[in-house]
C-alpha cells in the first residue's frame, strides 16, 4: 500500500506575520522538495477534513476547546501566550491540522494506506490539555491517538517525538495513561523548560546543545528501541520536528538528513514487527526551509521503504 500525504490549503491560512518562523512557506518548502525529488509521484495525496469539537474533546478540556472557538478574532490578532496567537483563519487551519491526523489514523486502520504523513500547521506537540503553547493550538498527534483508542479500541500506542523541543503538551495529556508510550528527545535546558521526570511510559530524553548524529543515535538506541519493541505497539505515531537540523538556527543540535532517515527506519522495523507497518507522522518543527524540505523527503522515503 502507498503512503498517504495528507494536507489542506487552509493550513497555509494561519499567518502570524512575516517575521514569525512558523510560516506558511514551510509547507511550500516540503511540497517543492517532494516534487524535485520525484517522490511526489509515488505517494497518494488526500485532502484533510476538519476535526469536530467532539473529536477534540477526546484529548482537550472542553472549556479550552470552546474558548478557542469563542475567541477567534474577526480581524487582528488574539494572543494566547507569549509565543502563540490566533488570526481570523487560525482556528480553521488548526481544525484541518487535527483533522488530517484523524484521517491518517482512519486510513491506516482501515487498510487504505500503509503509512501516512500529515503536512499540517499549526503544529501541536506543545498544546496541553487545557492550554495553548509554543505555536500550538490543538495537539494534533494526541487527538489522533485518542481517536485511535476511542474508535478502534487500541490499547497500546507509541508516540515518538524527535523535535528539538520537548513535547510537553503530549506528556501532559498522556501522563496518567499507560496505553500510550511517549518518547520525547529534545535539547535541554531549552524551551519549554518545564520538563518533568517522566514515568514508566513517559520516556524523556534530554540532550545537550551541540548534540550530533552519533550522540543522538546512541541515546535513542540505549533508551528507546528495546522499550518500544517490548511495548509491542498497535500503532506508531511520530511528532516529526526537523528543527534539530544543523542548518536550523532555532536550536543547537547538529543533526542531518541521514539522522532522520535512521530513526525513521528504526521505527519502521518496530512497526513492521508489531503493527503491520502502521506508521503515521505529523509535522511539528523545522524552520530552515531547505533543510526542512530535504529532511521531510528522506523521512517520507524511509517510511515507504
Amino acid at each position: 500500500m502507498s503512503l498517504v500525504f495528507i494536507s489542506h490549503p487552509a493550513c497555509a491560512l494561519h499567518d502570524v506575520g512575516d517575521e514569525h518562523p512558523e510560516s506558511p512557506e514551510r509547507l511550500d518548502a516540503i511540497n517543492d522538495r517532494l516534487i524535485a525529488s520525484g517522490l511526489d509521484y509515488s505517494i497518494l495525496r488526500a485532502e484533510a477534513k476538519k476535526a469536530s469539537r467532539k473529536q477534540l474533546y477526546l484529548a482537550h478540556d472542553k472549556t479550552y476547546v470552546d474558548k478557542l472557538f469563542a475567541c477567534t478574532p474577526k480581524e487582528g490578532r488574539v494572543q494566547l501566550d507569549d509565543d502563540t496567537s490566533m488570526m481570523p483563519r487560525s482556528l480553521e487551519a488548526a481544525l484541518y491540522a487535527a483533522g488530517a491526523n484523524i484521517m491518517a489514523v482512519d486510513m491506516l486502520m482501515q487498510g487504505k494506506a500503509g503509512q501516512a504523513f500529515c503536512a499540517v500547521r499549526p503544529p501541536g506537540h506543545h498544546a496541553e490539555r487545557d492550554k495553548a503553547m509554543g505555536f500550538c493550538l490543538f495537539n494534533n498527534v494526541a487527538v489522533a491517538a485518542h481517536w485511535a483508542m476511542h474508535k478502534y479500541k487500541l490499547e497500546r500506542i507509541a508516540i515518538v517525538d524527535f523535535d528539538v523541543h520537548h513535547g510537553n503538551g503530549t506528556e501532559d495529556i498522556f501522563f496518567n495513561d499507560p496505553r500510550v508510550l511517549f518518547c520525547s528527545s529534545y535539547e535541554y535546558p531549552f524551551y519549554p523548560f518545564n520538563v518533568g521526570p517522566g514515568n514508566e511510559h513517559i520516556l524523556n530524553l534530554p540532550l545537550p546543545a551541540g548534540t550530533d548524529g552519533d550522540t543522538f543515535r546512541q541515546a535513542v538506541t540505549d533508551n528507546w528501541l528495546d522499550k518500544l519493541d517490548a511495548f509491542a505497539p498497535q500503532l506508531i505515531l511520530i511528532s516529526a520536528g526537523f528543527d534539530g537540523h544543523y542548518e536550523d538556527d532555532m536550536a543547537h543540535f547538529r543533526l542531518v538528513e541521514t539522522d532522520y532517515d535512521w530513526i525513521t527506519r528504526e521505527l519502521k522495523i518496530i512497526a513492521n514487527k508489531h503493527c503491520s507497518g502502521r506508521l503515521m507522522s505529523s509535522l511539528e518543527g523545522g524552520y530552515a526551509m531547505s533543510a526542512l524540505g530535504r529532511s521531510v523527503t528522506v523521512h517520507i522515503k524511509a517510511m515507504m521503504e
